[in-house]
């Protein structure tokens, strides 16, 4: 019998978005099937910054747009973020390991056909268009998240 993981990815920061990524990824390379459910601010991290629009978009929306992430690239860190000059500092660090950054575990994820889901209302109340997200994400509803979630061998919340 196959094993199941299932994260729920609430956090909008990039040392969190990491870590569950590093997870999933390492769970595909052991044969586990992965799930990511993806909730507001998490959606940061599957936000196509190549599709964001401000078209049909209300001005809390527009302003959310503004000052929010535009994709994964650009996830301040949870701790001693310094304007931006932690995660500088954290990915140099990464890069002198010669580790892979977040991207790379991104791309890594979605090459490896880990399912991506988005939460609906999560999605409806942040003002996201279902096309500012990637290709790989569909929008579920929570009942269909626990309904996976519940079929998993394991359970993350980050």
């Amino acid at each position: 019998m196959a094993k199941k993981m299932n994260l729920l990815m609430f956090s909008g920061e990039y040392d969190k978005a990491m870590a569950g990524l590093i997870l999933a990824n390492a769970a595909r390379d052991i044969d586990v099937e992965v799930t990511m459910f993806f909730a507001f601010w998490g959606l940061f991290l599957v936000r196509d910054p190549e599709s964001m629009t401000l078209e049909d978009k209300t001005i809390y929306e527009k302003i959310m747009d503004v000052v929010t992430p535009k994709g994964p690239e650009h996830l301040p860190l949870s701790r001693m973020n310094f304007s931006g000059l932690g995660r500088m500092m954290l990915e140099e660090m990464i890069e002198d390991q010669g580790a892979p950054k977040l991207i790379h575990f991104l791309k890594g994820a979605r090459k490896k056909n880990i399912k991506f889901y988005a939460c609906k209302l999560s999605v409806e109340i942040m003002g996201f268009k279902p096309e500012e997200l990637l290709p790989e994400v569909e929008i579920i509803e929570a009942s269909a998240y626990l309904k996976d979630a519940l079929e998993s061998d394991m359970q993350l919340f980050i």
